[in-house]
C-alpha cells in the first residue's frame, strides 16, 4: 500500500473511532470577571478560588455529596463522596448542574 493510501485509511479509520476523551463543556463565564447582568455589565471580580467555592456550594445545594469543585475543560470537576467510602470524580455543565457524561 502506498504512504498516500495508507494516510487516508487512517484518517478514516481515525474519525470512524468513537469518541473517548474527557467530557467537555461550554462553560460558564458568569465567574470570569464578576457578576454579569444581561446588558453585560460586570460588578466586582472574584478569583479561581471563590469560583470553586461557590461551585462547591452550588452542587451541595442541589445534594451533590461533594468534597471539592473546580474548573476543567469548561465543566465543573467534582469529587464525589460514595455511600460506601471513596470517592468518584464527576463532571457537571456549568450552567445548568446536569452531570456531564
Amino acid at each position: 500500500m502506498s504512504k498516500k493510501l495508507m494516510s487516508v485509511f487512517a484518517l478514516a479509520l481515525l474519525a470512524a473511532t468513537p469518541a473517548t476523551a474527557a467530557p467537555f463543556c461550554t462553560g460558564g463565564d458568569w465567574g470570569s470577571g464578576g457578576i454579569r447582568i444581561s446588558g453585560g455589565i460586570r460588578i466586582g471580580t472574584i478569583d479561581a478560588d471563590d469560583r470553586h467555592e461557590i461551585n462547591l456550594m452550588r452542587l451541595r445545594r442541589i445534594g451533590v455529596d461533594a468534597t471539592r469543585a473546580e474548573e476543567w475543560n469548561g465543566c465543573i470537576r467534582a469529587f464525589v463522596r460514595q455511600p460506601g467510602g471513596g470517592e468518584i470524580m464527576q463532571f457537571f455543565d456549568p450552567n445548568t448542574l446536569e452531570q456531564v457524561y
